[in-house]
């Protein structure tokens, strides 16, 4: 049966990132239960959209995955689901998640098609081309963060969007650190991007990736106009979690070379989940208590 493999072909884990959908409201300290619900519809809308890209990557990549060591047991490659299965579900699921978003925010669903509209281009060609790749998935981040901010109309501060620019750059090396782990490992080349990258220059740009983010996230929270807005002179003081999450991660993966799957690290890493329970709890804590 088919159907018990949906959310491992949707990748309902991966719902995670599309949490950046809520941090517009959340940072701008106006996250009411009205709000909430409305971002939580929007953010089912856009789940169900990057399910639909998901798909369509895992059918451009079935070749490649057949090589990956932990990849090749994806229902596509492994045989569990039939093709046109997946691009029925892929057309039904995009439909579902555009309508959704345009009956909740009609102004969002024009971001939300672009979304689509570039990661199917990086489905198709812009995952071959280093640095291009990982620009494209940072973007993905950001144009998040302009659906949650259309969302809740509310006006982006440009650190908030910088931050995050960042940080998913710092993400997405770790991700192409792996592929080269197993090129190194196995001698197989699971994507063709590898080829324009290499571990002394992924491990430098992480390094340079983390210290941006958090020499930002300081900048951000020990601005005047933020602590004026967010009525609080100590949100610098959440800094603590920020760098230690950050310092963990490049543990995890340059020490422990567990740098496959940021979702899967942070739902099998005990300090990461405290370290973002932390940061949530004692921001939320400062700004709406």
């Amino acid at each position: 049966m088919q159907l018990k493999y949906l959310p491992s072909l949707m990748r309902v884990r991966q719902y995670i990132k599309n949490f950046f959908i809520f941090l517009p409201a959340f940072f701008a300290g106006s996250m009411s239960p009205v709000l909430a619900l409305k971002n939580l519809t929007v953010f089912f809308g856009f789940s169900l959209v990057a399910s639909s890209i998901y798909i369509i990557n895992d059918l451009f990549d079935i070749e490649a995955d057949l090589m990956h060591p932990q990849k090749q047991f994806r229902p596509l490659p492994s045989g569990k689901v039939h093709k046109r299965f997946a691009v029925f579900l892929s057309l039904l699921l995009c439909l579902l998640g555009m309508g959704l978003v345009a009956f909740i925010s009609p102004g969002c669903l024009t971001l939300v098609m672009t979304y689509f509209a570039l990661n199917l281009l990086y489905c198709m060609k812009l995952k071959h081309v280093a640095l291009v790749d990982i620009f494209v998935i940072a973007l993905g981040f950001v144009i998040r963060l302009f659906v949650g901010a259309g969302a809740s109309q509310v006006s982006l501060s440009m650190w908030i969007v910088i931050m995050t620019f960042l940080l998913a750059l710092f993400l997405a090396l770790a991700k192409r650190r792996d592929d080269l782990l197993v090129l190194q490992e196995t001698g197989k080349k699971v994507r063709r991007v590898v080829d324009g990258y290499n571990l002394a220059f992924v491990n430098s740009s992480m390094i340079i990736m983390a210290s941006v983010v958090i020499v930002s996230y300081i900048m951000y929270t020990t601005t005047e106009t933020v602590q004026i807005r967010l009525d609080s002179e100590y949100v610098y003081l959440t800094a603590v979690f920020v760098i230690f999450g950050i310092v963990r991660y490049l543990q995890l993966t340059l020490v422990y070379e567990d740098s496959g799957s940021p979702t899967k690290i942070v739902f099998k890493d005990l300090f990461l989940q405290l370290t973002l329970i932390g940061w949530v709890g004692s921001f939320s804590w400062l700004i709406y208590f």
